[in-house]
């Protein structure tokens, strides 16, 4: 399962065995190839095939695993530097047979249209680019399959961070401002901007998974024929008074304060504001990957992304609560047990880990109630 180095500078991951050579190949992406691979196999067990685009294949490591593990039926597997063509022809022909793939040199724009010209659908587009995915999204959308996966890449955490105000401007349509939440930031403004090219051909997306590995967004969507879900889009507020998060619909701009100090806060977006994950396809994500007796640490990121899908589009890291609490950083589990037992109207609060940062949390309480729990430790 785990990618190594064999003999004669072949390299292993999952049940692919592939060389390098001149390609990138980046080993601390594995896991989002990882997850890839079961959402992938839990597709084909649920429609019966599996036909994938790799648009920007480079060495063909996902080829290979879309095939040997999820049982891919046939995959394009398109590079646009054809100086790789000899590497690829070596590493697809160790564990496929020639009519399961094809092999292109095309930018990845032209591949799309072509596919749509053809009415040449898919059941997935794995996009694995470097820097934003924007240029790539709506042509993508030409040629996925209605239920399809798109799978979306953006390496640009610099722009998503609040960093390049009007580079966000540009590639997302939206303002991304500086706060404690902004590895999540990435992923609502990918998601989000899938999901507007989406609703402007009249369709709309649904989360299968999304994650950060702490230099890398990723996030796989269901492309469906279906109306546009307001409430799933929007902005972010962040107070830098009280530290308070709170979400806000369009309609509601130029009228945003605090909710608990009053102060005018910052405001990020339009992006994703619904759930970063599917509960029900990650637990049979979940489900798959321990019957392939995947590492015990696949089966804990699955189960921290099922309890963190529905929470709040926002986290609060550790140090920022003992920052404005002016207090040593409290035991994250301990916190969480905390919050979990303050009562609200009939119920409790919600808090959880977050694979966003081992360091924070996820929860519906304000933050003055976690400063409050955090300061009764």
């Amino acid at each position: 399962m785990r990618g190594a180095e064999g003999a004669e500078g072949w390299i292993e991951e999952g049940k692919a065995r592939f060389a390098i050579a001149n390609a990138f190949y980046r080993s601390s992406s594995q896991i989002g190839r990882d997850l890839a691979v079961l959402a992938a196999a839990i597709y084909r067990q649920h429609h019966g095939q599996l036909r994938v685009i790799d648009a920007m294949t480079g060495c063909g490591v996902r080829p290979l695993r879309y095939h040997l593990e999820s049982g891919a039926d046939w995959i394009w597997a398109n590079e646009g530097n054809p100086e790789l063509r000899a590497l690829l022809q070596e590493n697809l022909r160790q564990g496929m047979a020639p009519e399961s793939y094809g092999i292109t040199h095309q930018d990845a724009n032209q591949l799309f249209f072509r596919c749509a010209q053809q009415q040449d659908y898919y059941d997935l587009i794995d996009i694995d680019n470097f820097g934003s995915p924007t240029p790539f999204i709506n042509s993508a959308l030409w040629a996925i399959k209605f239920g399809g996966l798109l799978y979306l890449t953006s390496t640009d955490g610099r722009t998503t961070g609040g960093h390049a105000l009007e580079k966000s401007v540009q590639m997302y349509g939206a303002c991304a401002r500086r706060h404690p939440a902004v590895y999540e930031q990435g992923l609502r403004l990918l998601m989000g901007y899938a999901a507007q090219q989406a609703a402007a051909r009249g369709w709309c997306i649904q989360p299968v998974f999304s994650i950060f590995n702490g230099s890398i967004h990723r996030a796989m969507v269901r492309v469906v024929p279906q109306s546009w879900q307001d409430e799933d889009y929007g902005f972010l507020a962040y107070c830098y008074g009280c530290g308070q998060f709170r979400t806000a619909g369009w309609r509601q701009l130029g009228q945003l304060s605090c909710e608990v100090c009053g102060t005018a806060p910052v405001v990020s977006g339009p992006m994703w504001l619904g759930p970063l994950h599917d509960m029900e396809y990650v637990g049979q994500m979940a489900k798959l990957a321990n019957k392939w007796q995947w590492p015990q640490r696949i089966q804990q990121l699955l189960a921290v992304m099922m309890a963190e899908a529905t929470m709040p589009p926002y986290y609060y890291p550790l140090a920022e609560i003992g920052r404005r609490g002016q207090m040593d950083i409290p035991a994250r589990d301990r916190l969480i047990a905390g919050i979990r037992e303050r009562p609200v109207a009939d119920s409790h609060y919600r808090a959880t880990r977050t694979h966003l940062d081992a360091q924070a949390i996820k929860t519906d309480a304000p933050l003055a109630v976690c400063l409050e729990v955090a300061k009764s430790l």
